[in-house]
């Protein structure tokens, strides 16, 4: 993707910020969960700058818009479905930098057992309270006179795979506390390995302590290779801001700088976007899963979101044209949700926006990874993972990838008609101009009357002047499925007509798991013009 000139990525996480329930969500006990759903009805909620991208575009979010709202799309604009087999910001960052973590992290919710706690315990010298899944500001509440009184460290967990340990810093120096947290971090291994060690320094008098911003995470190192590693080793930049370095152990880093809140993150951010460097700037903001999202405060969040919104308003006009800038998020956490005051499993956006990026409604894609991939491909690195990216479907100029015309025809299959087979097939056409043609099948009553996919692209295409066609995705299922689903013999008929050659590309399966035929292969034999003379 070099001839775009696109030299710098910043990706900015909101944490977080997810936008309604995942299909599985009822299987992490977070069904109708909706984070986006909720703050939208607080009167601190103000995003316009969001909306014109086309925050509210995205599948499922038309709806959510608040009153009066205009449904813009000025981004490039999906809604991706987490693969991996956890709903915590370790597994969520590692999806997104293309780990897919089928075992989910260890939890712990009866409190971590008597031979982690007993080694901790004689490794420190210091006695352990608590010790059970528990809310931090609340554990500071019931336990922090205690703690005082007796120096003993204040250990909790969550639904989350951590292992926190919380001291007041009077008693317990912030940089002890971290020697602490790298004890524990050497002893939860194996079946133990925990997703993060997490530092909780807090000041003040009982009954009003509170958190102090030297909070700090100590990760499991990722179990393989991210974009990061990938990026660095092949020469460029990539500078991590907040808790990025904590999450990913350091690794892939080339720079990186801590923050002490949203508004820090983003004004650190906005100083990265001032220095020369070619790469990926990688922000996580923390704000709106820590200070918001945990207690359960729905116009804090929408008070955040509006904060991180008026800062896109100045970040937007400084961006290079050689710069493109990717919104997501790692998880959900509902303010509004009762059931718990965990991270919720929910879908995520991904805005891209940039000079060279073209408005489009890219779907709803399965897997985090598509920002991995995405990166890679836009900064023209070798890599490229497994991930469907969608780099040459936003990127001015670029011709897609095979997974990426994919990700169009699945698209396009949402608005098949085959109420009769219910079997719904979309298209996609890449033309040798570049030019992109979207087609559905179109059933009727009359067997006979029913358009198939394949030519609904076709025939659009050469309305609009086309004549010569470099490949055709095919995406196709019963239900909600999809399979491996080839062309009808009509279809390959019309498909020969324009390549006598039989040089067209047939593309079907899935985004991950393409199947690619040399159109010649499906129809070897093809009724040509010269069949009539």
């Amino acid at each position: 993707m070099k001839e775009n000139n696109i030299n710098r990525v910043f990706v900015v996480v909101l944490d977080s910020f997810g936008i309604g329930s995942a299909p599985d969500a009822e299987a992490f006990g977070d069904g109708g969960s909706d984070t986006l759903g909720s703050i939208v009805k607080s009167r601190a909620f103000n995003a316009p700058n969001l909306s014109k991208l086309g925050l509210f575009a995205i599948d499922g979010q038309k709806e959510k818009a608040p009153e009066g709202t205009k449904i813009e799309m000025n981004a490039a604009v999906a809604r991706l479905c987490e693969l991996s087999n956890g709903k915590d910001t370790t597994i969520g960052h590692w999806e997104m930098a293309g780990i897919i973590s089928e075992k989910p992290l260890p939890t712990y919710p009866n409190g971590f057992p008597d031979e982690v706690i007993d080694e901790f315990k004689k490794a420190t010298g210091r006695g352990v309270l608590c010790n059970l899944p528990y809310s931090g500001t609340q554990a500071l509440t019931d336990f922090g006179e205690e703690h005082m009184r007796t120096g003993d460290l204040i250990v909790y967990t969550s639904s989350d795979s951590v292992f926190q340990i919380a001291a007041h810093e009077s008693l317990v120096p912030p940089e002890q506390l971290y020697e602490y947290c790298r004890i524990a971090r050497s002893i939860l291994v194996g079946d133990h390995a925990v997703g993060r060690v997490i530092a909780r320094p807090f000041e003040g008098d009982a009954p009003n302590f509170t958190r102090t911003s030297r909070r700090h995470d100590f990760s499991l190192e990722p179990t393989e290779d991210t974009m990061l590693d990938s990026l660095k080793a092949e020469g460029f930049d990539v500078i991590g801001v907040g808790k990025i370095h904590d999450i990913f152990a350091g690794r892939g880093l080339t720079d990186y700088a801590y923050s002490e809140s949203n508004a820090d993150g983003m004004k650190k951010t906005i100083e990265i976007a001032g220095r020369d460097f070619r790469g990926l700037c990688y922000t996580n903001l923390v704000d709106f899963d820590s200070k918001f999202g945990h207690r359960r405060d729905i116009d804090g969040y929408a008070a955040a979101i509006s904060e991180f919104d008026a800062w896109l308003g100045d970040f937007l006009p400084q961006m290079r044209d050689d710069d493109v800038l990717i919104i997501t998020a790692d998880h959900g956490c509902d303010p509004a949700y009762t059931k718990t005051t965990d991270h919720t499993r929910e879908y995520v956006p991904m805005i891209i926006t940039g000079k060279h990026i073209a408005p489009i409604d890219l779907g709803t894609i399965d897997g985090f990874d598509t920002v991995a991939a995405t990166v890679c491909a836009l900064l023209g690195s070798e890599t490229f993972y497994k991930a469907p990216g969608v780099a040459g479907l936003v990127c001015e100029g670029s011709e897609p990838s095979v997974a990426e015309l994919l990700t169009l025809a699945e698209k396009s299959r949402e608005n098949a008609y085959a109420p009769y087979s219910d079997f719904k097939v979309g298209a996609a056409l890449l033309c040798k101009s570049g030019n992109i043609f979207l087609g559905c099948n179109v059933e009727n009553a009359a067997y006979g009357g029913t358009i198939c996919a394949e030519r609904n692209a076709m025939t659009t295409a050469i309305a609009a002047g086309e004549r010569e066609f470099t490949a055709i995705a095919i995406s196709g299922g019963k239900h909600d499925t999809i399979e491996e689903c080839l062309p009808c013999g009509t279809c390959r008929q019309f498909m020969a007509e324009f390549s006598p050659d039989g040089d067209l590309l047939v593309v079907t399966g899935n985004a991950r798991e393409p199947y690619i035929y040399p159109l010649s292969a499906l129809l070897p034999y093809s009724f040509s013009k010269d069949s009539l003379s």
